[in-house]
């Protein structure tokens, strides 16, 4: 194994590891890490990243499970239509997608470019909710809405968006919880990583007959993944989430950038 294949491992120990403290954030990593360390193509791993994020938020939730801290009815809503994008998406749109879009000047807009561009700007997105951090915990009191066109809405509109990036999107599920449902944010990230382990893993079997998957990596590299979950989670006894989250928001918001550079200049 080479520095960088060593350095992309550490790299997914950290991928759970932020999963486990924050409850989000750490898997819009995990693209880049595959792209630029293994050199993986987007499409690839952006397919890969499903199955990683999918896994590691599953086993992630059973601790949500023993606390009851997953509302079910919510996240069935939103998960049936959320998987149900995903895997159109991953299946039959992303394999549509032209090998060359178009020509600028001397740039060529290729669909790997056009991926990682998109990519670029929703970590964009993901940055700014995690520096701004805005409290937008509601009353325990208060009484959970479920509007079921609202969540159906959304949940269509993040899985298509989540799945051409191979993110989990809890940057985008968890406001959408908290403000539509009035659900508590520790119960909002608790469905949210629900949600997300739904879709990705459905998702990625859209990509399954697609791809050539290789096993013996992908889930090598998951299970240290979900190891540093398990990390996490324990280290969140000691070390308080929310204040990494803003300080880990801009490391997001530098690698967007840099994305953005690379793929463009």
């Amino acid at each position: 194994m080479d520095t960088l294949g060593f350095f992309g491992y550490v790299c997914a120990l950290f991928i759970g590891v932020i999963l486990g403290l924050i409850g989000g954030g750490g898997s819009i990593l995990t693209v880049p890490i595959l792209v630029y360390l293994f050199f993986l193509n987007p499409v690839t791993a952006t397919a890969y990243s499903l199955f990683v994020v999918g896994s590691t938020t599953f086993f992630g939730s059973i601790r949500n499970i023993k606390k009851r801290m997953i509302d079910y009815k919510a996240g069935i809503i939103f998960a049936i239509p959320s998987f149900i994008a995903v895997y159109i998406t991953r299946k039959y749109l992303v394999p549509a997608i032209p090998e060359k879009l178009f020509l600028i000047g001397d740039f060529l807009l290729t669909k790997d470019i056009a991926i990682m561009i998109f990519f670029s700007f929703l970590m964009l997105v993901a940055a700014f909710f995690m520096i701004k951090d805005k409290k937008m915990d509601v009353d325990k009191n208060a009484i959970i809405k479920y509007n079921y066109l609202s969540l159906i809405i959304q949940g269509f509109i993040i899985g298509f968006l989540t799945a051409i990036i191979g993110a989990g999107g809890g940057f985008l599920i968890v406001p959408a919880l908290v403000l539509w449902l009035k659900l508590p944010m520790k119960k909002a990230v608790g469905t949210a990583l629900f949600i997300i382990s739904i879709k990705s893993l459905i998702g990625f079997i859209g990509d399954i007959e697609n791809l050539n998957i290789d096993w013996v990596f992908l889930l090598s590299f998951t299970a240290i993944s979900v190891i540093g979950i398990y990390l996490g989670i324990y280290l969140s006894n000691f070390i308080e989430g929310r204040k990494l989250k803003k300080s880990f928001g801009w490391f997001v918001l530098v690698m967007s950038i840099y994305i953005l550079v690379i793929e463009v200049f």
